[in-house]
């Protein structure tokens, strides 16, 4: 086995469900997020306020809806700071 081989995941390695390939745990998308929290009511509406740079993720603004959160990233939307947890990926 070469160096690089030691870089490669293989089928046991592959990452399914909610959990990301970093290992970093359990991963909810920013837009789901949103609608789980109560903040918004639909994906279209998750999707406006992301665009528009109404959400910070962690301090910075965050673009991207489907931007994946894991638990004790920080989001502040409309004067409202929400901490991701356990609790939010039931």
């Amino acid at each position: 086995m070469s160096d690089n081989d030691s870089n490669f995941l293989g089928p046991e390695k592959a990452t399914s469900g909610k959990t990301n390939a970093n290992d970093r745990g359990p991963i909810i998308r920013l837009d789901d997020f949103l609608k789980c929290r109560g903040m918004v009511g639909t994906g279209g509406e998750a999707k406006i306020l992301i665009q528009a740079g109404d959400v910070c993720l962690n301090g910075e603004v965050e673009t991207r809806r489907r931007k994946q959160l894991v638990i004790g990233d920080v989001v502040d939307i409309d004067d409202e700071t929400l901490i991701v947890n356990e609790t939010d990926f039931d």
